[in-house]
């Protein structure tokens, strides 16, 4: 099968000199003040900005900022080393990003392939402005169809007597210079010392509007307790099963008639459109995690 992949114009090629700064620190006067400050004194022109307290006495703040400098990649470096004075004086954790700079997504998948065709078809689009670097599965079905966009497929299976070889050979794929690993209904459980390489960089879409239904067969689970809402929800994978903090959820009602397959099916449209969501937020430096909570910047 040979698949001709549309080329688009993407938004990191339009916007050469735009970068985005992430800041999470506690909250005080002046933040705000301070960074608009430094940003003007390099000659910056602030696009867009974002800002979140969640309480101004010794709650936290958060901000998200979009700017425009002239020769943004050669003067980046500098940038950074003096805004870390300024960070220094706020207790700031931050981010300074090239938005030119596409970020590297790895999908696993095992055979159900709904979310992985949605972000596929959208990268292809140009809606997620990425690069898709590898799909990862531990079953081979997809290899042909992905291979078919000129995306690398790696099948790495796994039993439960080979986890951890298989985990070992998926980090030496998957390697450093990843910066998003997607679960794109990937059936298998992470272990913590996988979630340790990729902490805040795993997303998992799991099929339940959570905390309800944890685990396994969640839509089964939905059906015997006869509920009139199913979901799903996009969230950051931790070392708590389906804990993680969430990044996006949605649902969508269903009636008595509805069985198991019948859920199933209405649910697999919440995933995939939930998944991207979140995938994308991310890639668009939209999103701040804070202990179990994510703040989003969407709007």
């Amino acid at each position: 099968m040979e698949l001709h992949v549309k080329k688009n114009a993407s938004s990191s090629q339009a916007h050469q000199n735009r970068a985005r700064m992430l800041i999470s620190c506690p909250d005080g006067p002046g933040i705000v003040a301070a960074v608009s400050h430094f940003l003007h004194q390099h000659g910056a022109n602030i696009v867009q900005s974002d800002q979140y307290s969640m309480d101004p006495k010794g709650g936290m703040f958060f901000m998200r900022i979009e700017f425009d400098l002239a020769d943004l990649e050669q003067r980046l470096p500098e940038l950074e080393k003096q805004f870390a004075d300024v960070a220094g004086k706020f207790g700031m954790d931050w981010k300074l990003n090239n938005v030119s700079r596409k970020q590297r997504l790895a999908i696993f998948v095992s055979k159900e392939d709904h979310c992985l065709v949605e972000l596929l078809w959208q990268w292809q689009a140009g809606d997620l402005d990425a690069e898709i670097a590898m799909v990862v599965s531990n079953h081979p079905d997809m290899k042909e169809y992905v291979e078919s966009f000129g995306i690398p497929y790696h099948h790495i299976p796994v039993t439960a007597d080979t986890k951890k070889e298989a985990e070992q050979r998926q980090l030496e794929v998957v390697g450093d210079d990843i910066d998003v690993i997607i679960l794109a209904r990937y059936m298998q459980i992470i272990s913590p010392f996988f979630i340790e390489h990729y902490r805040n960089r795993i997303i998992n879409i799991h099929h339940s509007f959570l905390p309800a239904f944890v685990g396994g067969k969640p839509y089964a689970q939905a059906y015997d307790r006869g509920v009139k809402i199913i979901g799903a929800t996009a969230h950051y994978v931790t070392e708590v099963l389906d804990g993680g903090p969430i990044i996006e959820q949605d649902v969508q009602r269903v009636s008595h008639r509805d069985d198991v397959s019948e859920l199933k099916r209405i649910g697999r449209t919440i995933e995939r459109v939930v998944l991207a969501r979140a995938v994308k937020w991310h890639i668009e430096d939209r999103i701040l995690v804070h202990d179990n909570k994510t703040v989003v910047f969407n709007g």
